[in-house]
């Protein structure tokens, strides 16, 4: 009698137009687990696109944060929830591509665990640098660096973090050496460098815009194929005279592996339409953040290239967490 019930909400589904699960299921929210605390790209992106998601599917969504382990803390909920297109995961670049070479033990296997959805935005990294470190162009600073290795510190927001992986990918394309100066958090890293306790650092824009901004940091150059429009004189690092250097925090949607085809290309679908809207791309686009909304296969496409190329950034530092 269940499986009746439940074919016959499912035709009606389709027969109105809601999304099939939001008529199986016409009390349960959706829920979207950003993985990381609130205040963050992550909460800020799953934030922005509940309301939409609540408007365009007819189904209360709510975010969820369960921060804690690199992420992966919030993606082991997601990646052993039903897979019926109420449970989704913000994912960050380094929950799918980066952490399982990070950990000795992952709690998943993100390369089966998930059904990705689309690319909600990407956020390039940018190379900023103190006045103490006696450089104004990228240029500049790979020089001094030939000339001095390991002598320009350079901080991140810890080992094994974007920020600490985007240093071994600029020592690894300028064929240079820089002394890594891992902090708890970007935060006390950007104060630091503010105060001039080291040289620079490779990271996203927010913490360091406003300072950039005052002068009193220098932007050198973006980790990114096109400049961006918060800071467009900085020039790309292919600009700068490195190419090749490329390095971003980008964040998606995924849902749980299995999760049904047609659920998957309805939250493709307006998730896309979400973020393609002018008003939302100018209001991220101030904090540095490109909004994307791409096709589920090229998505699906994306991930692999993103892991292999991050793997071998991995080894490269040899870095290890528990």
């Amino acid at each position: 009698m269940k499986r009746c019930t439940g074919v016959l909400l499912a035709v009606l589904g389709m027969l109105i137009g809601a999304p099939v699960w939001a008529q199986t299921y016409p009390t349960k929210p959706v829920r979207i687990v950003a993985p990381f605390p609130p205040g963050g790209v992550a909460d800020v992106l799953a934030r922005a696109l509940a309301p939409e998601l609540q408007a365009a599917l007819g189904q209360q969504v709510i975010v969820d944060n369960k921060p804690g382990a690199g992420g992966n803390i919030g993606a082991e909920i997601v990646a052993k929830a039903e897979p019926d297109g109420h449970t989704l995961l913000l994912a960050s670049a380094g929950i799918l591509t980066i952490n399982e070479f990070l950990y000795g033990k992952m709690p998943f296997d993100p390369a089966m665990a998930f059904s990705p959805i689309t690319v909600v935005g990407d956020m390039p990294n940018i190379v900023v640098v103190h006045p103490r470190a006696g450089v104004s162009t990228l240029k500049e600073l790979i020089d001094k660096a030939k000339a001095q290795p390991g002598k320009l510190d350079f901080g991140s927001a810890g080992n094994g973090t974007t920020t600490h992986l985007a240093i071994v990918l600029l020592e690894q394309a300028a064929k240079i050496k820089l002394a890594h100066v891992p902090y708890k958090g970007a935060a006390p890293a950007v104060q630091d460098l503010v105060a001039g306790q080291i040289d620079g650092l490779v990271d996203n824009p927010p913490l360091v815009l406003p300072h950039i901004k005052s002068g009193a940091l220098k932007a050198l150059a973006w980790a990114a194929p096109q400049r961006m429009a918060i800071l467009p004189d900085v020039p790309t690092a292919t600009e700068a005279g490195l190419p090749g250097f490329e390095a971003s925090s980008w964040f998606a949607l995924v849902a749980p592996a299995g999760t049904p085809k047609e659920i998957v290309a309805k939250l493709n679908a307006e998730a896309a339409k979400i973020l393609k809207d002018p008003k939302m791309a100018e209001q991220f686009a101030q904090r540095g953040v490109r909004l994307v909304g791409n096709s589920t296969a090229e998505f699906t496409a994306f991930i692999p290239k993103e892991r292999a190329r991050w793997g071998e950034i991995v080894k490269a530092s040899g870095v290890k967490l528990e």
